[in-house]
C-alpha cells in the first residue's frame, strides 16, 4: 500500500469545496449532525447535484454516475460532512441504485434510475422482520404468484424512513427449500399500493425515523421482480458487500472529532477543558484510534478500487464496521459526559422547527444527547457486531 499523499486527490478535494461553496443555496438548512435531512431538503439538494452532473457520486459513469474512484467518493463524503450539506438518499444511492444498474432490466432502469437522479423518488429497505433481523435468511414474508402479480403478506420492522419513502425494495419468500437462503426473492414495491400500512416506532433519541411495515394482500406486478424468482440471496449479498470502505463512516468520526476539539476550549476549573489531564488523555486515545481506522479505510478503499472481492476484503470491511461504530458510540458518549450537567439535556432538535428563545447552552449542545442516543444503534444496523465477528471468524485462515 502506498501511503504517500495523492496530489490529485488534494486537487479533487478543492474542486469539491469550490463546488459546494458555489452551488449550495445559502438558505438551504445545514445538517447539524449525522441524521438524514428532511425529505424536502434532501430532494432539493439531490436536484442541485444532478443539475451539475453530480447526482450519483457512487455510480460508474456508464450508469449516469460521476465515475469517481473510491478515494474520491470518500473525499466527497468528508467534504460534504464538513460543509454541513444535506444528505442524499443512501438507500437509493448506495443500495438499490447499484442493484438496478447491475441486475435491472432496461424497463426497470427507465422507470427508476432517472427518478433517483432527479430527486423525485425516495426509497426504503424491507429486509428485517420480527425474529429475522440478524438471521436474515429466516424471513417469513410471503409472496405468492397470481397470474401477472405477486400477492405479498407479512411484516417488516425497523423500516428506516418508510413513512417518507415512495418505494421499498423488499425481500420476500417465494419458495421453501432445505437451505434457508433458497426461495428468497428481491422485489420492488410502490409504497402507495393498497394493503401497505406503516406504523411509527419512536426510538430512544426521541425521533421518528423507524417504522414497522405491514403487507396485507399487496398485489405487485411481476415485472417489479429483480433478477430471477428465488435468486434474491445473490442480489442481497451484492447489495450488502457494496462499498466496504464506507462501513466505518469516517465523515461522522471526523465530525465527532471536531466537536470534541471544540469542547476542549470550554472553560473548566482553573483553565479549559482541554487542559484537564483526563479529558486530554481520552481525546488523544480516541484520535489515535480514529487515525488507525482512517489508514484501514485507505487500505480497504485500495482493495475495492482494484476489484478485490476476496474473503479478506469482506473481513476487513467487517473489521471496519466494528471498530468504526464502536468508536462512534464512545466519542458520542464522551461528548455528553464532557459537558457535565448540560450534556444529557434533551434540547429541541434542529429538525423540529420549534421557534422561541434558545435554552442555555443550546447553541453549543444542540443534538449532542440526541446523537449519542442514536449512535447506540450503530453496532446493530447494517449488520450487528456479532454478525461481523462471525464473518471475520470464517475468513481468519485466509487473511
Amino acid at each position: 500500500m502506498d501511503f504517500r499523499p495523492d496530489p490529485n486527490l488534494a486537487e479533487f478535494r478543492q474542486q469539491v469545496r469550490d463546488f459546494l461553496r458555489e452551488h449550495m443555496p445559502a438558505d438551504m438548512p445545514r445538517r447539524a449532525h449525522g441524521m438524514r435531512s428532511p425529505r424536502d431538503t434532501l430532494m432539493q439538494w439531490q436536484r442541485v447535484l444532478n443539475t451539475h452532473g453530480w447526482g450519483a457520486p457512487y455510480w460508474a459513469a456508464e450508469h449516469g454516475g460521476t465515475g469517481w474512484t473510491v478515494a474520491q467518493r470518500l473525499a466527497f463524503d468528508e467534504e460534504c460532512a464538513l460543509a454541513g450539506t444535506p444528505s442524499q438518499d443512501a438507500f437509493a444511492q448506495k443500495l438499490v441504485g447499484p442493484v438496478l444498474n447491475h441486475f435491472g432490466t432496461p424497463g426497470q432502469k427507465d422507470e427508476h434510475v432517472g427518478a433517483i437522479l432527479r430527486g423525485e423518488r425516495l426509497w426504503c429497505q424491507g429486509f428485517s422482520e420480527p425474529g429475522s433481523g440478524s438471521d436474515l435468511a429466516s424471513l417469513r414474508t410471503q409472496a405468492v404468484r397470481d397470474g401477472d402479480h405477486y400477492v405479498i403478506n407479512g411484516q417488516k420492522i425497523w423500516t428506516s424512513y418508510g413513512h417518507q419513502a415512495d418505494w421499498i425494495f423488499l425481500l420476500v419468500r417465494t419458495g421453501n427449500g432445505e437451505k434457508k437462503q433458497a426461495g428468497i426473492t428481491f422485489i420492488l414495491v410502490d409504497m402507495k399500493t393498497p394493503g401497505i400500512t406503516v406504523r411509527p416506532i419512536i426510538s430512544i433519541d426521541g425521533c421518528h425515523h423507524l417504522n414497522e411495515t405491514f403487507f396485507d394482500n399487496v398485489r405487485v406486478p411481476v415485472e417489479n421482480l429483480i433478477g430471477e424468482e428465488g435468486g434474491g440471496w445473490k442480489i442481497t449479498k451484492f447489495l450488502l458487500n457494496n462499498e466496504h470502505a464506507t462501513t466505518a463512516d469516517l465523515p461522522t468520526l471526523r465530525r465527532l472529532q471536531r466537536q470534541l476539539r471544540a469542547f476542549a476550549a470550554a472553560p473548566a476549573a482553573g483553565g479549559t477543558l482541554g487542559e484537564q489531564p483526563q479529558f486530554a488523555l481520552r481525546l488523544a486515545r480516541y484520535e489515535a484510534e480514529l487515525e488507525a481506522i482512517a489508514v484501514m479505510v485507505q487500505r480497504v478503499a485500495a482493495m475495492e478500487q482494484a476489484g478485490d472481492h476476496s474473503p479478506a476484503a469482506h473481513a476487513l470491511g467487517s473489521m471496519l464496521k466494528i471498530r468504526g461504530t464502536e468508536l462512534q458510540q464512545q466519542m458520542g458518549q464522551f461528548a455528553v459526559e464532557s459537558m457535565g450537567d448540560y450534556g444529557p439535556v434533551s434540547y429541541p432538535s434542529s429538525h423540529d422547527g420549534h421557534a422561541g428563545e434558545p435554552l442555555p447552552m443550546q447553541d453549543v449542545m444542540q443534538d449532542i444527547a440526541t446523537e449519542a442516543f442514536f449512535r447506540r444503534a450503530t453496532t446493530i444496523y447494517g449488520g450487528t457486531s456479532e454478525i461481523q465477528r462471525g464473518i471475520i471468524a470464517k475468513t481468519k485462515f485466509r487473511l
